[in-house]
Order: C-alpha cells, then structure tokens, then sequence
C-alpha cells in the first residue's frame, strides 16, 4: 500500500510492490519478465464503496430487527463491522491516490506515512477480528448443536458483549503493535501462525459437529426441538461457506507472507510480490461477498435488508 514513488514497500504488512502507487491503471510485463496484472483506481473504489454499503445495511438490519437480537447476529455483525474496516480503508486510500494523481491535493511523504500506518492498522485489525468472530460463531454453532438445552445458559448477551469487548481489544491492541514493530519477521510469523490456529480450531469444531450431529440430533427430537437443531446445522453450514470464502480471498496474502519469510530474494516469490494489487482485490471482494451470504442464508435478515433497502429508496426519491 506504498502511495509515495512505487518502489518495494519495506514493511511486511503493507507488502506492496508496484509501479505508479497502489492502484496501478496499466498492465503487462515489468524488466525481469513478470506478467502483472494492473488494477484501475477506479474499480477499487467502486468495489470498496459497494462493499461498505452493503455491511452497513447488515448492522443496520441486525440492530432494527428484534428477532436478530442474539448471540449468533452479534458475531456476524461484528463480522460486518471487520468488513467494514478494509471498505474504508480502501476508500480512503483510493481517493487520496486519485487526488494525488491529478494533481488536485500535494500529498507529503509525511502524511503519506502517517496515513499508511493507519490503513496498515485496520487491515490487520481487520483480519485478526474477522478470524476471531469466526472461530467464535463457530464455537456459538457447536455449543448450540451440542449442548441446546442449555445454550441460553452458557451464551448469554452479557457473555457475548464480553467475547466483543476482548476480541476488538485484542485485535486493535496487537494490529498496533504489530505497526510499531513492522521491520520484525516475528510479526509475520505471528500473523500466520494465528491463521493456521483459527483454521485448526474451526476445522476441529467443524469435524466433530457434522460428524456427530445425526447422532445428537435424535436427543434433541426427543425433547420435540428438531427445529432448533435444523436452525443449529443451517447457520454452521452459513459459517462453512463465510470460512471458505475467507480462506479463497485472504489465503494468497498469506502465502504472500509466508513467501516473504521462505523466499524473499528469489526471481519467483518478487513476480508474486508484484501482484499484490490482486491479491488486495480478493480480499475486498469478501468484503463484499460476505453480506450477500448472510442474506441468502437467512431468511429474516433478507427480509429485514429488503426492508431498509425500499425505504431508503422511497425516501431517496
């Protein structure tokens, strides 16, 4: 995310490399030979104004509908706000780069740095909080499907304000420290070893749930709640499909990182470097994509989304 003279960013977690700022508009080949896929400035900012309008309508309609009010909608709108943080981030930078290039604001190298920093901030912010929510909603599933009788007991709304308070805290806490001691490998080992962890985690909540959820769900008929355990399974199969577009989106920046730690100087890891505009684009579009599931999967928050979305075109005209 270098805005200053397109040379090699020298911060792990920006890890840009390009050729006219973050958002290059032209394409082909650079001197070594590498194919580059260029991204135009504008489509960065028409996707991240999109994805922004669409996470907003999400925590708009999980805070208007009542019968969202529990556990479960708290952690997918937080996961909404996690989106939110790269939206904004991407716009904010996107229009600065668009001012800059036309000569309409001087940006100085200053406030180039200062404004880096803070765009490197959310973005990780951003991805230690969405890896947080969703091995939460995932443990949220799992104790839902497992012990249903007594999931009003165990999640209740001050415990899941507290799950909230701690994760946001952390993942604030540590995206700064992790600005503050960027030229440290140790960072990105630490970034990528969380990935793995999360991954291991949910994978092992997820193993045990399908295979035993045939087995548990004929307790739960017996106490005539087969609705919740349909209700349990729908919104772990929503967390499989959040999780697996989360890992196609944000996985090539994290063999970005481990590539960097592997093989900084070899001829193939710099052509993969250079592609970073790519990868920033995926991890947008789950920005994106991720309200689109939440819709499809429930039908009252599709509903509730249909709702604010004809009253603000009523009002609109």
């Amino acid at each position: 995310m270098d805005m200053g003279n397109g040379s090699q960013h020298n911060r792990p977690l920006a890890l840009y490399t390009g050729q006219n700022g973050t958002n290059s508009t032209s394409g082909g080949q650079n001197a070594a030979g590498c194919v580059l896929v260029h991204i135009p400035q504008e489509l960065f900012l028409a996707l991240g104004l999109i994805s922004l309008v669409e996470n907003i309508l999400v925590v708009l309609a999980i805070i208007k509908n009542r019968n969202l009010h529990s556990p479960m909608y708290y952690f997918i709108c937080c996961l909404a706000v996690s989106d939110m943080l790269v939206s904004v981030s991407n716009v904010v930078e996107t229009i600065f780069m668009l001012l800059n290039d036309n000569g309409l604001m001087d940006v100085y190298p200053s406030m180039l740095r200062h404004l880096d920093n803070v765009i490197d901030a959310m973005i990780c912010s951003s991805v230690l909080s969405s890896l947080s929510f969703l091995c939460t909603i995932a443990a949220d599933r799992y104790i839902t499907i497992f012990y249903a009788l007594r999931y009003h007991s165990i999640m209740t709304t001050q415990r899941a304000v507290t799950i909230i308070v701690l994760v946001w805290l952390a993942s604030i806490t540590s995206s700064i420290l992790f600005i503050v001691y960027h030229t440290d490998n140790a960072v990105i080992v630490c970034l990528v070893t969380f990935f793995f962890i999360t991954l291991v985690f949910t994978a092992v909540l997820y193993l045990h749930m399908f295979i035993l959820a045939h087995v548990h769900s004929r307790r739960i008929m017996a106490f005539h709640k087969s609705r919740r355990q349909r209700t349990s399974m729908k919104g772990a199969i929503t967390l499989t499909i959040l999780l697996g577009v989360f890992i196609l989106c944000w996985g090539p920046l994290f063999l970005h990182l481990i590539l960097i730690l592997t093989c900084p100087t070899s001829p193939f890891c710099n052509c993969f470097f250079q592609n970073f505009n790519l990868f920033l684009i995926l991890i947008i579009c789950n920005s994106l994509i991720d309200p689109l599931i939440y819709a499809y999967r429930s039908q009252e928050l599709r509903k509730t989304l249909k709702e604010l979305v004809l009253c603000s075109w009523y009002f609109g005209l």
